[in-house]
């Protein structure tokens, strides 16, 4: 061994051995070594699965958060021009909510959030940024309901912007057409005329936006046109709504939100 250490004679006899010796020795590490690896691939496929499951629920989160902000930025915008509308608006108005819709094809009805307590009455005018949407029929505690100017039981007293002309116009079940049938075939009304309330009746104020005439047809033989308007209010998408009051509703409303005095006998 000294000789050997000395003058290395045995350095090729092991260097050979340890060629015999590693395949061996390969084969007994082998299973530690796979185990290991399979732990390993194992191991990491399952961090990626859940580090997939992760951002994909904040994905999900995001992609939610970006919705709401969209609908919160389309609301304002909402908002924005209902506000915008209410200022051109010279009797007193207030922004109500519409909560629910009539699924009967047969009624345009709605649902809005204010009710007597906010001083809604019966036969309240209804708006939205654009024109006239309906009025008031009915207020409970929890909410008040609205027809729509198409219900078929519906009609307003309006006027062509462009030469006064008077007429009535009634709901006919489509939530986006109206009809004016009292017209007789000589009328002076055509397409793209503005029609806005009359006044008449005392429902709606004077001057407000109902409807673009779209369709005018003279059939002879007939004594009254057929003439069809679309309405300038956005039934079916207004969200935000405006109630108005006019007239003596207003001084009712000012005379019911005045605090009641109390007499000085009862003071004393």
């Amino acid at each position: 061994m000294t000789l050997d250490h000395r003058q290395k004679h045995l350095q090729s006899l092991r260097a050979g051995l340890s060629l015999l010796i590693a395949p061996i020795e390969f084969l007994v590490d082998l299973p530690n070594d796979l185990g290991r690896w399979v732990s390993e691939s194992l191991s990491s496929r399952q961090t990626l699965l859940e580090e997939n499951t992760r951002l994909h629920s904040q994905n999900l989160l995001m992609q939610a958060r970006s919705l709401k902000n969209a609908d919160l930025e389309a609301e304002n915008q909402r908002l924005r021009e209902l506000l915008g509308s209410s200022l051109k608006v010279t009797d007193r108005v207030l922004i109500a909510e519409l909560i629910k819709v009539d699924l009967d094809p047969f009624k345009h009805l709605i649902r809005i959030n204010k009710t007597s307590k906010n001083g809604v009455y019966v036969d309240q005018p209804l708006l939205d940024a654009d024109g006239v949407m309906g009025q008031v029929i009915e207020t409970v505690p929890a909410h008040s309901t609205v027809r729509l100017i198409t219900d078929p039981g519906h009609s307003i007293p309006v006027q062509v912007s462009r030469n006064g002309l008077r007429t009535i116009a009634t709901g006919i079940g489509k939530i986006n057409q109206i009809s004016l049938p009292y017209l007789p075939n000589n009328t002076d009304i055509k397409q793209g005329d503005l029609l806005v309330t009359s006044g008449l009746g005392g429902v709606y104020p004077p001057g407000y936006p109902v409807a673009y005439v779209t369709e005018v047809k003279y059939i002879a033989g007939d004594e009254f046109a057929q003439i069809k308007a679309e309405p300038t209010a956005h039934l079916n998408r207004s969200r935000e709504v405006l109630l108005v009051w006019s007239g003596e509703h207003i001084k009712m409303l000012q005379q019911s939100t005045q605090p009641t005095k109390v007499p000085d006998d009862e003071n004393r």
